[in-house]
């Protein structure tokens, strides 16, 4: 059986040492590079004709813009439309990173933790550097719930700060941990499937192992939605913070 780690390795596919460092385009790169160009060159088609009966393209592309506008007026309100731009990438990425993973023989960057780590504390920057340009020292007032009596300020305001700085450990590693597991479960029941074909006379014993590999395929596509959707969503609740403080 295939060793079910191994999909997660990254390799040097031009090596580019520079000094030091190493700066080698990587399987990774690749795959990172193909999302981009999938992502322009959709959208570009997508909404060239600009026409008033839409085409299935350009009503796919409505949707998703639809549907993080949707989630950005919600999560943020009317103010918020200044992060559409930082949303909407930030959700194209992260499912883009998802479902081309789910292509055999490609890279699952999303499964990397310096990848969603990096987009994590993109988040968490974002609102401090915004949140303490708008607001100033008025910004520490996230630190204090309202209505707290004095005498607990001194437990509750160390929890707030504790929660509040674990936000893009908690972001990253949730997206991070679930793709590698998906696709280590699918790796290892698909392992099941080719190691069972053998044991029967046509393969009978490796029906059941392809059928739920085959449910599971399906479950994780939901899951790579979902995780997009999940961290899209978080980051517009955090980012929420630099539009208004109302105590």
């Amino acid at each position: 059986m295939a060793n079910p780690i191994q999909q997660f390795e990254i390799k040097p596919l031009i090596e580019i040492p520079v000094g030091g460092l190493d700066l080698s385009f990587t399987n990774s790169s690749l795959w990172m590079a193909i999302a981009v160009v999938v992502s322009t060159v959709f959208f570009t088609m997508a909404m060239s004709k600009k026409a008033v009966i839409p085409g299935r393209m350009q009503i796919f592309a409505e949707l998703i813009y639809e549907f993080i506008a949707g989630m950005i007026r919600e999560n943020i309100g009317v103010k918020g439309r200044q992060y559409f731009p930082l949303i909407f990438t930030l959700f194209v990425v992260v499912l883009l990173g998802n479902m081309l993973g789910m292509i055999p023989y490609s890279f699952t960057y999303t499964s990397h933790i310096i990848v969603t780590a990096a987009l994590a504390f993109l988040i968490f920057l974002t609102v401090l550097v915004i949140g303490f340009a708008k607001h100033g020292t008025h910004f520490f007032s996230l630190f204090i719930p309202p209505g707290v009596p004095g005498w607990l300020l001194p437990l509750i305001v160390p929890i707030e700060i504790m929660s509040f700085l674990v936000r893009p450990v908690t972001l990253s590693v949730r997206l991070f941990a679930n793709m590698i597991a998906g696709h280590i479960m699918l790796k290892v029941f698909a392992g099941f499937s080719a190691g069972m074909i053998g044991l029967g006379a046509l393969g009978v014993s490796a029906i059941g192992p392809m059928l739920f590999n085959t449910i599971l395929i399906g479950f994780e596509l939901l899951i790579a939605f979902l995780q997009a959707y999940v961290f899209t969503i978080l980051s517009c609740i955090y980012l929420k913070d630099t539009v208004e403080i109302d105590h």
